[in-house]
């Protein structure tokens, strides 16, 4: 499963050396090299969703975790969407490993019912440098970001996986009336992330508490990942906030 996560096609090769103990993030914009396809179509899914693709070899991938840490929110949303691809991208290689092992696990005894956890796999990857190697115009239906880095140093503030530029890239790859899920128990990234997607011209925040309150499974699946159950131990604050793909300008 390990070579079957790491993608396929024509790709670069991934750096060698030790891998360190596992670190809270990384930085997006090291000099580390990932495997990665030169471009979509390149892309082999069916190693990570056999059973899926060997059904319906024509599905594609539909929501993404970028970022999906230890995989709690895949756990969560499996059962959810539990007929849509779900996947899970990581920059960090321990992280995968780990999360490799418990989609093997889940497969061979689902935590939750609903789901054979068949439609969700990880991938290492850098989303910030190759997400349009992934995934075609308009194919995802949603995108998700739990708790990201903060990079609360004004300086690495160009490190945030919310950005202006990196907005435009989202909503290439993001379909028309798309969803993208933020939540953060840091305030200042939470309005940082709400600023930069109010001001985007191709997204608009969703104010609908059927869609943002803790009556939609989704918002409850965010708040009860590993990260979120960290942050209720600690008394934190859990801000949300969801915003919906706009159709493009004439």
């Amino acid at each position: 499963l390990r070579d079957a996560m790491s993608g396929g096609g024509n790709k670069r090769k991934r750096s060698g050396g030790h891998r360190p103990k596992i670190r809270a993030h990384a930085n997006p914009l090291s000099g580390a090299t990932f495997d990665y396809p030169l471009k979509p179509a390149d892309m082999s899914w069916r190693p990570l969703y056999p059973k899926r693709l060997e059904a319906d070899p024509n599905a594609k991938v539909r929501i993404a975790d970028i970022g999906c840490g230890f995989g709690g929110l895949m756990e969560n949303i499996a059962p959810i969407w539990p007929d849509k691809l779900i996947i899970g991208m990581e920059i960090r290689g321990k992280v995968v490993d780990i999360v490799e092992k418990k989609i093997l696990r889940w497969r061979a005894d689902p935590p939750k019912q609903g789901s054979d956890y068949e439609n969700v796999a990880v991938l290492q990857t850098n989303f910030m440098k190759f997400c349009p190697n992934y995934f075609e115009k308009g194919q995802l239906e949603a995108m998700f970001f739990c708790f990201p880095d903060p990079h609360f140093k004004k300086s690495n503030h160009r490190r945030r996986i919310v950005s202006s530029n990196l907005l435009d890239m989202y909503a290439y790859v993001l379909r028309e009336g798309g969803l993208v899920y933020t939540i953060s128990d840091v305030l200042d990234l939470h309005e940082w992330m709400v600023h930069h997607l109010s001001s985007h011209q191709l997204f608009e925040r969703v104010t609908d508490d059927a869609l943002v309150g803790d009556a939609n499974p989704v918002i409850v699946a965010m708040k009860d990942t590993t990260e979120g159950k960290k942050v209720t131990r600690n008394k934190g604050s859990k801000y949300v906030a969801v915003f919906r793909r706009k159709p493009n300008p004439p």
